[in-house]
């Protein structure tokens, strides 16, 4: 089975020997991803809602170098430095995904790379065979 790799440039991706998304088949899978801002910055610092939709944006990104979109997506889980913010979190998830919730399992982690970051989000994805 072909394996399709894009990295999406982050300092991690070549020092830990890992990229932003992989398709094998007909499934996508991302790797955990962190709210980074376009100059390698933390994204909207103490935004638990922001963070959570920049985590998105840049999945959506790699999904699409893919051939798969937000559509695509069956399984997400979220990591959290701050349960008790599960609705702020929820809230991003919930504005792309009202209309095809794919499964979400959100569960409270010690810390990230970095303390300013409140989530990172990895999913999979199952895109339909053309044709």
């Amino acid at each position: 089975m072909d394996r399709i790799r894009v990295f999406s440039g982050a300092p991690w991706e070549k020092r830990y020997g890992y990229c932003r998304a992989i398709r094998a088949g007909n499934q996508v899978f991302t790797t955990g991803t962190a709210p980074i801002a376009d100059d390698g910055s933390v994204f909207a610092p103490g935004d638990a809602c922001a963070q959570a939709r920049r985590c998105y944006e840049i999945i959506d990104r790699a999904l699409r170098e893919l051939g798969a979109g937000l559509r695509d997506v069956v399984r997400c889980r979220m990591y959290v430095t701050e349960i008790s913010r599960c609705d702020e979190f929820g809230r991003a998830h919930a504005a792309l995904f009202a209309e095809h919730p794919p499964c979400l399992t959100m569960v409270e982690v010690r810390s990230l790379i970095d303390p300013a970051m409140l989530v990172e989000i990895e999913v999979e994805a199952v895109v339909q065979a053309a044709g």
